[in-house]
């Protein structure tokens, strides 16, 4: 049980003004403003919006500020203002075959429709220290290098690109996603029930810790779960969010945001009745966000053995109730921060109990 502490509202309101200090800093520092992190620490704001599962970048910029950089703690900033938004209706869902990409890799086929497309990314970089940052500068860029990334960034941006995956669809080498009229569960509204269906666990895992999520997928290609895909696209880009207007009888078009999409192609399957063919992973999530989209594909699949007529090897990632109830960070964050709350009874009579086996013992 808990106790009230009581005397101690002096305490808290001096700990809270030392964080604000804290949070500010040397004073001779400028100002860190919310527009400073919202465009130059763009990919902690993603990550923010799609673990607090809100898109929104200026709020994530600043609940990153007043986090002082702890993005777990962003995140149930952005949780919490989420509950208190009112909720004027449901958006269609987007389509991502027409999604204006930024970036599309595929580690399947060398000359995909469209190209390769590198787009921004530390893939290629040597991850050496650049010390021109540390001087707070920045090497500008040069006039034609300036007109060739425009020219490049135009050129990504301007059709739709076809999907990888129908290549392999067309010719049923690839597993088709199932379809239906069903309307998916909503686990903001719902709490999480066992067991969940795949609409429910792809909910669960795109607002999942990231570090959490990394870890298990990269169990599964470890040998727990038999689970070692080839990336058969990752897309990166900007997709249309439209809404339904009863009044108006047709959907209008209400904003963009920008998405990481990533499909997996895995170990195949097959039997008497039906040929052999591919199965896939997916993973959809806000922002720029690879590594949270690769491992969310790698645990869909991995949690998909049962629908697949697969054997469960006993691996971590296969266990539906494992890996879902602990990737939620800000659930695990307030279970295991609750015990720094007083637990003065608790322990006295822990404490009481053990002396008391002592004293039996010494007679």
């Amino acid at each position: 049980m808990y106790v009230a502490v009581k005397g101690g509202e002096k305490a808290i309101d001096e700990a809270h003004a030392w964080l604000a200090h804290e949070r500010r800093g040397d004073p001779a520092t400028p100002v860190l403003d919310t527009a400073q992190i919202r465009e130059q620490l763009t990919l902690s704001c993603y990550r923010v919006m799609a673990e607090g599962s809100l898109y929104d970048l200026d709020l994530a910029a600043l609940a990153i500020k007043q986090a002082r950089g702890d993005l777990i703690e962003a995140i149930f900033l952005i949780r919490a203002y989420r509950t208190t938004l009112p909720r004027f209706g449901v958006s269609a869902p987007i389509d991502t075959s027409a999604m204006l990409c930024l970036r599309r890799i595929s580690a399947t086929f060398k000359d995909a429709p469209g190209g390769q497309l590198l787009g921004p990314t530390f893939d290629y970089t040597h991850r050496l220290l650049d010390f021109t940052l540390l001087a707070n500068g920045e090497a500008p860029l040069k006039r034609d290098e300036r007109d060739s990334l425009a020219k490049g960034m135009a050129s990504q941006s301007a059709e739709p690109l076809a999907r990888v995956s129908d290549i392999l669809g067309n010719d049923a080498l690839l597993q088709a996603e199932p379809t239906g009229d069903e309307a998916p569960g909503d686990l903001t509204r719902e709490p999480l029930e066992f067991p969940a269906d795949r609409a429910l666990r792809l909910q669960s895992l795109s607002r999942a810790d990231e570090g959490f999520a990394l870890s298990l997928a990269y169990s599964t290609q470890r040998g727990y779960g038999r689970n070692h895909p080839f990336i058969g696209e990752l897309r990166v880009g900007v997709v249309e969010v439209s809404m339904e207007i009863p009044e108006l009888g047709f959907s209008v078009v209400i904003g963009e945001m920008t998405v990481t999409e990533c499909e997996t192609v895995n170990q195949f399957v097959g039997s008497r009745k039906q040929p052999a063919q591919f199965t896939r992973g997916y993973g959809l999530t806000f922002g720029h966000t690879e590594r949270k989209a690769i491992a969310m594909a790698l645990l869909d699949r991995a949690l998909r053995w049962e629908e697949l007529g697969e054997d469960n090897v006993g691996a971590p990632a296969q266990d539906a109730e494992f890996v879902l109830s602990h990737a939620d960070n800000i659930q695990a964050t307030g279970f295991l921060e609750h015990i720094k709350l007083p637990h003065y009874v608790d322990f006295q009579s822990e404490l009481e109990l053990v002396r008391r086996l002592r004293a039996e013992a010494g007679q």
